[in-house]
């Protein structure tokens, strides 16, 4: 057709072709990436877990940023996010959270974040409008559906109660409605406080746990929890799977796939797919 409408001389066809060419290759490119999501927990939902690293404030902004960057993420793909706990900082941001996004093999885009991240910037702590480096950590966990079954001793676990220290009107501020449970063999902790009622937030976290169970056991089989438990070790330097320059340059550079953004604020507002879609790519060549 193509030819055709050059010897014709024929523009509108011409520009009509070279459209179904570009819409072709998104096609193409997004059979691509799901062929890249076929191992078994892919299909699934996830959790995602952020730790602020040292630094007092200034690393818990940077955990509040990057939580905010995963919620965008999933409203661009109009995916589902609950937050199933948080503890904020003294003056801004999270010392850590948690939240639940469900949506179509969210866990396969998503699992290759678990890792450190960096940021650089001028912070807008600093009277001095020095540089601060900070660091938080992200784990992914895949959310398991019903047909995985996933043994739980009751002897294993130690559940402990407490008071929920976010937002929730009275009845939450007055009652231990909080749950926290330690899974002692594997030393897994998950908590939530996001629910009024004490039974449900028991619930959550015994979903939670079969999601850590279960991604650690994928992570074992894979042999790759050795290498996963090392870098949990310190949230610093050193460890980082992907930087965020915001100064003196910007720019932001994945440590794995050496893949770079130079618009960092697109970044932060979500825009991360070519990130993930390299790290699959570069999963799949190992």
């Amino acid at each position: 057709m193509n030819q055709l409408a050059f010897e014709e001389e024929n523009l509108q066809v011409q520009k009509e072709v070279l459209q179904n060419i570009k819409d072709l290759r998104i096609k193409v490119k997004k059979n691509e990436i799901k062929c890249f999501l076929s191992n078994e927990a892919d299909s699934l939902n996830c959790y995602i877990e952020i730790h602020a690293g040292a630094g007092g404030t200034e690393s818990q902004d940077w955990a509040d940023m990057l939580r905010r960057m995963y919620l965008k993420w999933s409203d661009k793909k109009s995916f589902k996010s609950s937050l199933i706990s948080e503890h904020r900082g003294e003056e801004a941001g999270i010392k850590s959270a948690t939240i639940k996004i469900d949506g179509e093999y969210v866990f396969g885009w998503l699992k290759k974040e678990s890792g450190i991240h960096r940021l650089v910037r001028i912070s807008p702590f600093d009277s001095g409008a020095r540089r601060h480096t900070s660091f938080a950590s992200v784990w992914i966990y895949p959310v398991v559906d019903e047909n995985i079954n996933i043994e739980i001793l009751e002897k294993d676990l130690r559940i402990d109660t407490y008071r929920s220290s976010g937002a929730g009107g009275q009845h939450v501020n007055t009652t231990d409605s909080a749950v926290r449970i330690t899974h002692i063999p594997s030393k897994i902790v998950v908590q939530c406080q996001n629910e009024r009622s004490q039974h449900k937030n028991k619930e959550t976290c015994m979903n939670m746990l079969k999601a850590r169970l279960y991604d650690y056991e994928i992570k074992k089989r894979e042999e790759e929890s050795q290498n996963v438990e090392s870098s949990k070790s310190e949230i610093g330097w050193g460890h980082q799977i992907r930087s965020y320059v915001l100064q003196p340059y910007r720019l932001v550079k994945d440590n794995r796939t050496n893949f770079e953004s130079t618009s960092p604020d697109k970044v932060l507002d979500g825009d991360i797919d070519e990130f993930l879609e390299q790290s699959l790519y570069k999963l799949n060549e190992n």
